[in-house]
């Protein structure tokens, strides 16, 4: 194979927000798979926020990301040789790993997907983990009644589109939390979520105007002056999903931007009976898959399910749109296509 494999690294720690001299762009030989692997063309990566959290040597749930080493995130593509009789050239797959052009995976560890019912690229985003996050969450935490009001921050993103549309399936009142009229216009008038509150604007009167009964479940994948707006507005018994957030990552720990600690008062949690929780979809999300997938299909092809995707082409622009993504800029599940 004349091929290389360009692939994307992590020269240094960021200190604060990551800024291009991050990242390192190196042209290698294409790897060889051992025996029970497979090679991987990646078509599609997925960029996550939860990308900053492996950055840094900070303790985390996960490995950081060695200095020098591929940039982690995930792909989907083309099988290109296998040494598994599971999987042939041509299959096209999930799973793949890292930001470069090929992968060596180990067979198990990879699921062929079906591009009849969505394009190749929603397996990061609707059918991939930010979707599988959305059901998972609900599912074991949110737990949305028919009739009850849930709110979604970053309410247009890879996640939160996911969660909206899944509540509204139960009969839930969903008022999502975007930045901009067009994000807000997009969660209403195509998710068709019930409401989109500007965060940009004041989010209080906003809130109290629009829910005047309270919250029963909020999807937070913000944290800052979003959750602070949000958090004394639940009603009892309510529950908080802590998936992510996106406001703190390029922060200090315990300290927001002006070096306060940051968060509400939680006092009200004792008083309110609430739940707070926080998960990660890794721990038990995979090996229901079946379960989500078979929950997803029928509102795919019924056409109740929506999603956006926002896509940059060429995997030198990673770096560039991922610094992108910590800002807002993106405006839906960000992925990066692969030539």
């Amino acid at each position: 194979m004349t091929e290389t494999n360009f692939r994307v690294l992590l020269a240094r720690r960021p200190q604060g927000a990551p800024v291009p001299e991050d990242f390192r762009l190196v042209e290698e030989a294409v790897p060889t798979p051992g025996p029970g692997q497979v090679l991987i063309r990646a078509r599609f990566l997925s960029l996550d926020p939860y990308m900053r959290g492996r950055m840094s040597d900070a303790k985390s749930y996960a490995k950081p990301v060695a200095l020098g080493d591929v940039m982690e995130g995930a792909t989907v593509g083309e099988v290109v040789a296998s040494n598994d009789t599971g999987f042939a050239p041509g299959d096209l797959v999930m799973g793949g790993q890292g930001w470069q052009r090929f992968c060596v995976m180990d067979a198990a560890r990879l699921r062929k997907v079906d591009t009849s019912l969505v394009p190749l690229s929603t397996y990061l985003g609707l059918l991939g983990m930010p979707g599988l996050t959305a059901w998972v969450g609900l599912e074991d935490i949110g737990q949305p009644k028919a009739g009850e009001t849930v709110v979604v921050s970053a309410a247009s993103g890879a996640v939160g589109q996911v969660v909206g549309q899944l509540a509204k399936a139960r009969g839930c009142k969903v008022v999502g939390i975007a930045g901009g009229a067009a994000k807000c216009g997009f969660v209403t008038g195509t998710l068709g979520f019930d409401a989109c509150l500007d965060h940009r604007q004041p989010l209080g009167p906003q809130l109290d105007a629009t829910i005047p009964e309270g919250v029963d479940v909020y999807w937070e994948n913000v944290g800052g002056a979003v959750q602070e707006a949000v958090f004394p507005r639940f009603r009892d018994f309510g529950r908080m999903v802590m998936c992510g957030m996106i406001a703190q990552y390029n922060q200090a720990p315990g300290a927001d931007a002006s070096g306060a600690p940051p968060g509400p008062n939680l006092g009200p949690v004792v008083r309110k009976r609430l739940r707070i929780q926080g998960f990660i979809v890794s721990d038990t999300g995979w090996p229901r898959y079946g379960d989500f997938l078979a929950t997803m299909t029928p509102l795919i092809r019924d056409g109740r399910m929506k999603w956006r995707e926002d896509v940059v082409n060429g995997l030198e622009t990673a770096p560039s749109a991922f610094i992108g993504l910590l800002k807002g800029e993106n405006f839906g599940k960000l992925v990066v296509r692969i030539a």
